[in-house]
């Protein structure tokens, strides 16, 4: 296991990058065929939204726990416990596929609507279920970022780490549309997720090194007599306690429930989408898992070459909080677009939301990593996944319910609601641009 003195060279980016892009990636592959399992095993757009729901209610629970193990026993060890939390939740995918759909229950409810309960459809509560609680890998991945970034690379650093999920979210389904393309069946998907992540498994356990928290980042002695005879102090010191912070603590620093709130409504607006999009494709202008495929594969790209090129030219120039205003600004202008039948009026809508959210998110994941020292990042960021997971929660049980009564008009509400964080932006903390170079 390589190990990361503090105080040396930060370390390459490349293998925290690659472990986030394949834990997207292992997603996304199955992301295009999901609502199709889901309403064949006889649920519907309420189970379709419960299902993404069970995860993060297992993510609320999971991810505050591994943030502070992730601080006290390091990012690496914590982060593999998630990745082999999330193999053995596509082995547990792998069974529910092949059990026998017969009928256990037959639910006709006013808020769930009607459905079929079905042992796959359990199974798949149960893989769901163990990923969410294992799932504060994007969390730790995010404060190992933060403990090798400082303020001159924050901002592209974490424009990095959303390039490499939207990288994810381009090859995934992709991959999904061409194995539905050439009629491999329900497991293909599914096996190919679950050798993702074998892959992610051994990157975390042999190729990514490990990183201890810099305390301090400055010689307390600079003046000191010592560094003339070459006695000099290192300039940062490992922690080998890490400070406990209680959510109460974390809410009182400074301008953090404000991050939080606008971190909280962005996630509840897009899993409002996320639940509503696919079934609407599926149903009402009845998309195959090809094209369902072909679409998410484009908005992956899309993000990915915002938050590549245009961020880091942007972020030498442009305070955070202005990026965040901006890109809110044109997500809210996104989601109506997604009520039309047109395909290019939806892909319209995909380009305006990939501008919008490649600008908006690095960005207020910067301002939220800068609201806190290094040594409570993991504390910080699983705190911050826990508001993530109960927005998630909320936007996935609504997004079902809503898009049942509403239909197509479901997709106004995510726009109100980013259109909310953009008031609220103006809050947000101004953060200095450092000048770097191209």
């Amino acid at each position: 296991m390589q190990s990361v003195v503090p105080g040396s060279r930060p370390p390459s980016l490349v293998p925290i990058l690659t472990v986030d892009f394949l834990s997207t990636l292992g997603f996304s592959v199955v992301l295009p065929s999901l609502i199709f399992l889901v309403t064949r095993f006889g649920g519907n757009a309420q189970v379709y939204g419960l299902i993404g729901a069970t995860y993060s209610v297992f993510q609320l629970i999971g991810a505050p726990v591994l943030g502070r193990w992730s601080d006290r026993y390091g990012r690496r060890r914590i982060l593999l416990l998630c990745v082999v939390g999330t193999f053995l939740s596509w082995c547990i995918f792998i069974v529910a596929i092949t059990l026998p759909d017969r009928a256990l229950t037959r639910v006709d409810s006013a808020l769930f609507g009607a459905f079929t309960l079905t042992p796959p459809l359990v199974a798949l509560f149960f893989a769901r279920a163990l990923a969410g609680a294992t799932g504060g890998d994007v969390s730790i991945a995010n404060a190992y970022l933060a403990d090798v970034s400082d303020e001159s690379n924050r901002r592209t650093n974490f424009g990095k780490m959303a390039v490499a999920s939207n990288l994810g979210f381009v090859v995934g389904p992709a991959i999904a549309g061409l194995l539905g393309a050439i009629g491999v069946g329900d497991l293909g998907p599914v096996v190919a997720a679950l050798l993702v992540s074998a892959a992610a498994i051994a990157l975390v356990g042999f190729g990514l090194p490990h990183v201890q928290p810099c305390v301090l980042a400055a010689d307390p002695e600079a003046s000191n007599v010592r560094k003339w005879f070459g006695q000099q102090h290192r300039p940062c010191f490992e922690m080998h306690e890490a400070r406990e912070l209680s959510p109460a603590a974390i809410l009182k620093l400074p301008s953090m429930l404000l991050i939080l709130g606008v971190y909280f409504l962005v996630f509840f607006a897009f899993n409002l989408f996320y639940v509503a999009f696919p079934v609407y494709a599926a149903t009402d202008i009845g998309w195959s898992i090809t094209r369902v495929g072909v679409y998410f594969a484009v908005m992956g790209l899309a993000m990915a070459l915002v938050q590549g090129p245009l961020l880091k030219l942007l972020a030498r120039y442009v305070a955070a909080r202005s990026l965040v205003i901006v890109g809110g600004v044109l997500l809210a202008a996104s989601f109506p677009f997604f009520g039309a039948r047109s395909t290019f009026l939806l892909y319209c809508g995909t380009l305006l939301l990939a501008l919008g959210n490649g600008l908006m998110w690095p960005s207020l994941l910067a301002i939220l990593s800068g609201a806190a020292d290094k040594s409570v990042q993991g504390a910080v960021q699983g705190f911050a996944g826990s508001a993530g997971a109960i927005a998630s929660i909320a936007g996935l049980i609504i997004g079902g319910a809503f898009f049942g009564a509403l239909g197509s008009g479901v997709f106004l509400l995510p726009a109100v609601l980013v259109a909310l964080t953009v008031v609220l932006s103006f809050r947000l903390p101004v953060t200095e641009v450092v000048q770097t170079p191209p």
